[in-house]
């Protein structure tokens, strides 16, 4: 019984997940309290676990999720300054459309606008034809996941943009909202995935003269 107890016990992420607390407290010391991390840390794990279709890598990836939480969360409450624009892309499983756009906003703006994105309904990966129109831009996606849609991201952000997933943002005074009626990439051939990335490309040129008219 002893072995398998010990057995159990490495195969439990709630070890690796404490110790995932442990370093956001020590990052977020002064701005947010332990518990609420420690409460992040495995709200954040398990809303990715329950659309994850590997799990190997799930409590790193937790921690990456809860830790740029945890930043919205600072920023939203004016602990951690907001050099350049947020801007927020939300579509229903933040596996294509949103993932697209937040991709081409960091390839066209760089470091002068902060993007996230998230879905109201996470998929559990990236869809392929979406990361290889990416890639034929030599964008690489190989490090992004679907992320659900948190309030603190929301209240973080300057700019939302959905995109067919209708009401489920949350409404907050003084931030610019927009809806962008895209084709469902889900839906469509690697062509229609091409021609729904280049819409988006012309949307963020735009979006972006307006977020950086300078």
């Amino acid at each position: 019984m002893t072995g398998a107890s010990g057995q159990g016990a490495l195969l439990s992420p709630d070890a690796v997940l404490l110790r995932a607390a442990e370093r956001l407290t020590q990052q977020f010391r002064g701005m947010v309290g332990e518990e609420t991390v420690e409460r992040v840390v495995f709200e954040s794990y398990t809303a990715l676990a329950r659309t994850a279709a590997v799990r190997t890598h799930l409590p790193s990836l937790a921690e990456k999720f809860a830790r740029d939480r945890l930043t919205a969360l600072a920023q939203s409450k004016g602990l951690i300054a907001k050099p350049v624009p947020e801007v927020l892309f939300v579509c229903v499983q933040n596996s294509g459309r949103s993932q697209m756009a937040a991709a081409l906003t960091r390839h066209l703006a760089g470091d002068r606008v902060h993007v996230r994105s998230a879905g109201s309904q996470p998929g559990a990966h990236i869809l392929p034809e979406v990361a290889l129109a990416l890639a034929e831009l030599d964008l690489d996606v190989t490090d992004e996941f679907p992320k659900p849609l948190t309030d603190d991201v929301v209240r973080a952000a300057d700019a939302v943009i959905t995109m067919g997933c209708g009401d489920a943002c949350p409404l907050y005074p003084g931030k610019r909202y927009l809806d962008w009626q895209l084709e469902d990439p889900a839906d469509l051939d690697l062509q229609g995935v091409r021609r729904v990335r280049d819409e988006i490309r012309d949307r963020v040129e735009r979006l972006l003269t307006e977020l950086l008219p300078d």
